[in-house]
Formats: C-alpha cells, sequence, structure tokens
C-alpha cells in the first residue's frame, strides 16, 4: 500500500498518485480538522466524499490505521458511504471567519464576567445599579478607579445621562475596597477588552466583504423575524446559499441538531433528547428563535 504525509508537497504527490491510478473517488472520515488540507487539495482532482466516523466503524478487535484505510476503501467500492455536507471554497472561507468572530465575543464576554469579579472582590457593587458597568459612565468610572481615584462621591458625579437619578445609589455601591492589586487587574482586563473590541470590527469587515457576493441572500434572511444581518452571515457562513444539497427542510434541521428525539417504549414516551449536529448554525437559529420571541412579545405589550 502507498503511504503519503500530510505536508504541503506529500499531499501534492498523493493527488498526482491518484490521478495517475484513475482513481475518481476519496472517502476522508471526519476527524477534527484533519482531513481539511486534504480535501483542499484533492476536492479538484476528484470526488470527496467527508463521512461521519460514526458510520464507518469497524469491527471490535480489528483496528488498526491500514485496516481502516481498507474497511473504508471498501464501503466506498460498495455504494455504502453517505458524504457530509461540505460547502464550496467560498463559503468554507466565510465559515472560519465567523466561527473566529464566535469565539472572540465568547472571549469578550468571558473577560466582562472577570472585570465583574474583581470588582465584587473589591466591594465595588456598580453593576447593581448600573445596567452596563463598560458603558460611558461605568467605563469613566473603572478608568478613574485604576488611575487612583477611590472616593465614592468623585467617582459618582461621573455619571452620564439617566444614571445621573441614581447618584445616592451609586455613592453607596462605589464605597468599596479597591486596592493596587484591583486596580492593575482592571486595567488589563480593559486593555483586552479594547483590543477584543477592535479585533471582532476587524474580522466583522473582512465578512462583510466576502458576503458581497451573497447580498440578495443576506437581504432576504434579514427580512425573517428574530434573524440580524450577523445571524444571516452565520446561517450562510454555514449552510451556504445552495438549498438543493438539503432534499426537504428537516434535513436541514437535523444537520443542525434540532430534531427532538423519539424514545418511546410499552406506549410511553420518555423525553427525547436533540442530536448533536452543527453547533454553530444551532446556536445562531436558537438566537434567532429568542428573538424572534422576545419581538413578538413586545409588539403585544404595546398594544
Amino acid at each position: 500500500m502507498q503511504t503519503f504525509g500530510t505536508t504541503a508537497a506529500e499531499l501534492l504527490r498523493l493527488r498526482e498518485w491518484l490521478e495517475e491510478h484513475s482513481v475518481t473517488h476519496v472517502a476522508l472520515e471526519s476527524r477534527g480538522v484533519y482531513w481539511k488540507p486534504i480535501y483542499d487539495v484533492l476536492e479538484e482532482a476528484v470526488r470527496c466524499l467527508l463521512v461521519n466516523a460514526a458510520h464507518i466503524k469497524q469491527v471490535p478487535g480489528r483496528k488498526t490505521d491500514v485496516q481502516d484505510c481498507v474497511w473504508i476503501a471498501q464501503l466506498l467500492e460498495h455504494g455504502l458511504l453517505r458524504g457530509s455536507f461540505v460547502p464550496p471554497a467560498p463559503i468554507r472561507e466565510l465559515r472560519d471567519l465567523t466561527r473566529y468572530r464566535k469565539g472572540l465575543i465568547q472571549e469578550r464576554q468571558w473577560e466582562a464576567n472577570r472585570l465583574h469579579k474583581v470588582l465584587q472582590d473589591a466591594g465595588i457593587k456598580l453593576a447593581s445599579v448600573a445596567t452596563n458597568i463598560l458603558g460611558v459612565s461605568g467605563r469613566a468610572m473603572l478608568e478613574a478607579l485604576v488611575a487612583g481615584t477611590t472616593a465614592p462621591e468623585v467617582l459618582a458625579e461621573l455619571a452620564r445621562g439617566k444614571l445621573r437619578a441614581k447618584l445616592p445609589a451609586l455613592r453607596e455601591a462605589l464605597a468599596g475596597r479597591f486596592r493596587p492589586h484591583h486596580a492593575f487587574l482592571v486595567n488589563q482586563g480593559l486593555a483586552h477588552l479594547d483590543y477584543l473590541d477592535e479585533a471582532i470590527d476587524t474580522v466583522s469587515t473582512e465578512v462583510k466583504r466576502l458576503l458581497v457576493s451573497f447580498a440578495d441572500a443576506l437581504r432576504r434572511l434579514d427580512t425573517i423575524p428574530g434573524i440580524n444581518a450577523r445571524t444571516g452571515q452565520v446561517v450562510i457562513a454555514e449552510i451556504g446559499v445552495d438549498m438543493s444539497r438539503f432534499p426537504r427542510e428537516r434535513h436541514l434541521a437535523s444537520g443542525a441538531g434540532l430534531c427532538p428525539g423519539n424514545n418511546e417504549s410499552a406506549g410511553k414516551h420518555k423525553a427525547g433528547t436533540t442530536r448533536k449536529g452543527n453547533r454553530w448554525l444551532r446556536v445562531a437559529l436558537i438566537e434567532g428563535a429568542l428573538a424572534a420571541i422576545r419581538t413578538k412579545d413586545s409588539a403585544f405589550g404595546a398594544r
């Protein structure tokens, strides 16, 4: 059996070897991100099938890399493999960016939570009075604390807008034990948040650039209740715009892991959990559904 490594040069040699032997189909086991460079090199020369590892389990006791390859080849030869959905290259590039942005947004939330924890440790209860401690007023107070101003009366006077109506409560909330090590931690947290905000904006700009050719699809998605521009970007990045890949709407729902399972025995229905699916698409659709519910509730409340 011919073996090849995974460097760029070796993958090119693999493609040449497959073409020399008139190979038309190649099956790849889906494992993390290790299949991606192989798929990218081979997709132009042969038809690649990305296969769910759960569908091609080998017989217990006969597990080796070589035997796995032989087994997958036999399944492919007999037409027993079903390829997973792999979007075209432009969508894959967009997907990398939207997933990276989501990671940055999560990291920003973690940093904001750490900042809350530092303030609680210092006895500063700003979050109990201000809705957003990272807003204009909250940010000014935090920067003043870092600069060495700890007098509650002085800090409270930095409030702006509606927050000025809460000056007595602010003075009480800002009377803590803010020490130098708290100032250091808050300063590091604010600097990290600034970096993350800039990184998120930069990635979002690049996402918009790549979405220029999908502007019509994004515009139509934006008309769906609960789906805003950012959620629409994620939907396009995860499933593309060619819906012919999904025979019916339930196949797409299943791929997103949003189909409840059935668990019935002896006429009794038990709780059925949803299956694992595309977690990035799942989160986006759930966020969209919750937004639609809030919008609907607000509309009814306004009547």
